[in-house]
């Protein structure tokens, strides 16, 4: 290879380094939304706390009590995902107060019915797409997937959340009568 090759093929990579390390610092920073209506299972109002940080990669929200016992979705890094993703993550934290996840021992992370209570705040979430915001199905859909692929997630987690998410699309009623099914199948245990 010639000098001149040798240069030109440097200055080409370099260059492609370049870009590729634009496009990987580059955020697109959004308006934040403002949050839906959530009722937890025991008829008290949930309140949302906004917080940025400069350490998320993606949005992320975590359904809890405050320190006065009070119900609260806290909302990270939401000007980091579209309207349409910061919804579902919304929908989805509002989802465990609703069938009283938050109020009961919180299962060990990946086991089975901790990933049943994801399902089921998942379900509950894309219901309530479907009832106050259909049209930004598939913009949830993507900002899911790539909130996944950032964290980490390996694509048979990624397809199989994606693939519960659609089952329940397509194939239940309202997030009323699932919440009161969950709910039901709560009291009877």
């Amino acid at each position: 290879m010639s000098l001149f090759h040798r240069k030109y093929l440097s200055i080409g990579l370099g260059g492609l380094g370049l870009i590729l390390c634009e496009v990987a610092f580059a955020e697109i920073i959004y308006p934040v939304v403002t949050p839906p209506v959530c009722i937890n299972n025991l008829g008290e109002t949930v309140s949302f706390i906004s917080r940025p940080t400069n350490r998320s990669q993606v949005a992320a929200g975590m359904a809890n009590r405050d320190s006065d016992g009070n119900p609260v979705i806290y909302r990270v890094s939401y000007e980091l995902a579209t309207p349409a993703f910061q919804k579902f993550v919304d929908f989805h934290e509002c989802a465990h107060h609703q069938v009283g996840h938050v109020d009961q021992p919180h299962p060990p992370r990946n086991s089975y019915d901790h990933l049943m209570n994801e399902s089921i705040a998942d379900c509950v979430a894309i219901l309530r797409v479907r009832e106050e915001d259909n049209e930004s199905y598939r913009l949830v859909i993507d900002g899911l997937v790539d909130a996944m692929t950032a964290i980490g997630f390996p694509k048979t987690s990624t397809d199989s959340r994606i693939s519960n998410v659609n089952n329940c699309y397509e194939n239940y009623g309202s997030s009323a009568e699932f919440i009161e099914g969950v709910l039901n199948s709560e009291r009877a245990r």
